[in-house]
């Protein structure tokens, strides 16, 4: 069976791999570890198809190591004693980790001692953070490079190699420069994809010619490295939500139709509402009412419409001022509340009890009700409120809030309700 045509071209030498140069390069990092006849246990994280397995194949061969692939998720125990035993009686073994970051405490139980002694050099390689999603205990013993998205021009280069090599297409076909230029910018850096869209396209196109209406057959959508990794998904709504906080109306449009292409309105419509209570705040009540119905729109009419109440929401949220006192309010009694829960004073409750009816809270003194202390007395002088944006509504609400702190409030209720 013919292998595809990404794995014949795997690069046999560093010289080989496109892009990485601060890795690989002249002076890159691992290339002077190998030159040296040494490599170190290591975490190689970037997005898909920019070589991490590849070169992690490429040093084994380089150093003349034996080489064994472990996925974490798929793999077992029995799979990791084979290869223990293995590097006894051979010595070193290069262990190459897929889903570095799946690997479940019981493997690395079995792991870490022979990655310790020196028995097995592993390379792990994921496209997940590796300072939020590795184990710290597989962290600290491994050195973390992060792998680059590749350039467009570094996929160009790939692909006119994989149409001339002789164990590539071994130029049965041509390709079109604006068909080339439309695969590289839908690969987005996935060289491994590249690959994978030329190999298709040389299969079906006419007369040997790859043109723009091969490439478009099967990528009629830019590929996004969000959509394969759970960080860069997260990131795109950072970048969503920061947008709108720093009223950039044409950044928070285009992170908005990222997230529309991976199809999941509901935490677009999610994000959003948290966006406008958050960042928009007391500074435009009616801008922050307005986005519950326009989510609610979304959702009725779903893709592609729902870009249309979706957008013009993110245009609005952008250019609204801005106010994060409610936010901030809310995260300083949530910081409270998590050390310590004081208790409701007597008064208060349902249900008081060894309290006489004048010690009690009245439902009949409406002319008392704001000079009722209702903060336990350990924090009855605590403040959350206190920045207050120059905003017209949120300077009608201080007012308010400055005449309340006028009539100091009281836990005597006996005496209060003589006055």
């Amino acid at each position: 069976m013919k292998e595809p045509l990404a794995f014949r071209l795997r690069p046999k030498n560093m010289d080989d791999i496109v892009g990485q140069e601060h890795l690989v390069g002249k002076n890159g990092i691992i290339r002077k570890c190998v030159e040296k006849g040494e490599m170190f246990s290591s975490i190689f994280y970037g997005p898909p198809g920019t070589g991490k397995t590849t070169l992690a194949s490429v040093i084994g061969s380089v150093l003349n190591l034996t080489c064994r692939r472990f996925n974490a998720v798929s793999g077992n125990k029995k799979d990791l004693d084979a290869i223990f035993a293995e590097a006894k009686l051979t010595g070193r073994i290069l262990l190459i980790c897929d889903e570095v970051h799946r690997l479940n405490k019981d493997k690395q139980d079995l792991l870490l001692p022979h990655v310790e002694n020196g028995n097995i050099i592993l390379i792990g390689a994921t496209t997940a953070n590796p300072f939020h999603s590795i184990n710290p205990a597989i962290r600290s013993r491994c050195h973390l490079f992060e792998f680059k998205s590749l350039s467009k021009e570094d996929v160009k280069k790939a692909v006119h190699y994989a149409i001339s090599a002789s164990e590539g297409l071994n130029n049965s076909v041509s390709i079109e420069d604006d068909a080339l230029d439309l695969l590289c910018d839908r690969v987005n850096g996935d060289v491994r994809s590249a690959l994978n869209i030329l190999e298709f396209a040389a299969v079906t196109c006419k007369d040997a010619k790859i043109v723009k209406e091969d490439i478009l057959e099967q990528c009629k959508v830019a590929l996004q490295r969000t959509w394969g990794s759970e960080d860069g998904y997260y990131d795109l709504l950072s970048g969503f939500q920061k947008s709108i906080r720093g009223s950039d109306v044409n950044a928070a449009l285009y992170y908005l139709s990222l997230l529309a292409n991976a199809n999941d309105l509901e935490s677009i419509v999610r994000r959003l509402l948290v966006i406008a209570y958050e960042d928009i705040g007391l500074a435009n009540p009616a801008c922050v009412a307005r986005t519950y119905p326009a989510c609610q729109s979304a959702l009725s009419v779903g893709f592609p419409e729902a870009m249309l109440p979706l957008g013009m929401q993110v245009i609005d949220l952008c250019l609204s001022p801005k106010s994060r006192t409610a936010a901030d309010a809310v995260h300083k009694v949530n910081d409270l509340t998590s050390q310590k829960a004081f208790d409701v004073p007597p008064y208060l409750r349902l249900t008081p009890v060894n309290l006489s009816n004048d010690e009690k809270y009245s439902y009949e003194r409406y002319d008392c009700f704001h000079k009722i202390q209702y903060l336990p007395d350990e924090i009855k002088n605590i403040e959350f409120i206190d920045n207050f944006q120059k905003n017209k509504y949120e300077q009608q609400l201080k007012l308010i809030y400055e005449e309340l702190k006028k009539n100091p409030r009281t836990s005597d209720l006996r005496r209060l309700y003589k006055k």
